[in-house]
């Protein structure tokens, strides 16, 4: 069995989650991010297959209730091959792929698993439960994948255009190496921008990853967000982050993950 695990073994593993309720799709990546993983949430099949496009995957969290595409059919997918871009099936055909929804009928868990699931969580489940799943799953898939450790410090560090933002400290440094203070709002934003380099990402997109943060949430506030975050990056800031009409904004930089 061939497997993908992260490309520096010192980082801990990549979960992509798939889930259209943005009210649980924003609290499954806060507990998988706060247990130290690096996680992207997606709302439907199409998301998911830029997802893996873009970066490979360690692990899948995928719920069975989704638009379009349902869950179990994606699960199929992957498994055979059969879908998303050609050159990343043979990254996705062995992912291991958690299953969750709120139909817990033993059918739905049985067909979940034939299909190639690893591992089935009904809603309404813990978090600790959860984390707990999702390290028992990496653990029997291994093949060099990292988990998170608190003996370890994680290489947690993104760069780029000579500023540096250190995500498990929170902390952002200008090119000259002074700290510049940024709230839990614009950081949530910045690392937003940071995981998906050189593409646009629309307002209800920005608006879904700042909604556990700002209690008003619109597209107003969401350009106002941006206006802030544009202030802390300085007179390049319009270039790092250009708005694209119609559509939202997209960060033009490259993006080091070291």
């Amino acid at each position: 069995m061939t497997t993908h695990p992260s490309v520096d073994p010192d980082l801990p593993a990549r979960i992509v989650v798939v889930e259209d309720d943005a009210g649980m799709r924003t609290l499954i990546v806060r507990a998988l991010q706060g247990d130290g993983y690096r996680v992207r949430g997606v709302q439907d099949a199409s998301e998911m297959w830029d997802a893996l496009a873009a970066q490979p995957a360690d692990l899948i969290i995928l719920d069975v209730m989704l638009p379009g595409t349902n869950g179990l059919d994606l699960c199929r997918a992957l498994r055979s091959g059969e879908g998303g871009d050609p050159a990343t099936r043979a990254d996705t055909n062995e992912v291991p792929i958690i299953m969750v929804s709120a139909r817990g009928e033993e059918l739905d868990r049985v067909l979940g698993l034939e299909l190639g699931a690893d591992d089935y969580v009904p809603k309404p489940f813990g978090q600790k439960e959860l984390l707990a799943r999702v390290r028992a799953v990496l653990r029997r898939r291994g093949g060099g994948i990292t988990m998170p450790s608190a003996g370890r410090p994680r290489k947690e560090t993104l760069r780029f255009a000579g500023w540096t933002l250190d995500l498990r400290r929170r902390e952002l440094t200008d090119p000259s190496g002074a700290a510049v203070e940024i709230s839990g709002a614009e950081h949530d934003l910045l690392t937003s921008f940071l995981d998906n380099p050189q593409r646009v990402i629309g307002r209800d997109r920005l608006l879904e990853l700042s909604r556990t943060r700002l209690g008003d949430v619109s597209d107003r506030s969401v350009d106002v967000l941006v206006s802030r975050l544009r202030r802390k990056l300085g007179p390049d800031a319009d270039n790092l982050i250009r708005t694209v009409r119609g559509m939202g904004y997209i960060f033009t930089s490259e993006v080091e993950r070291v």
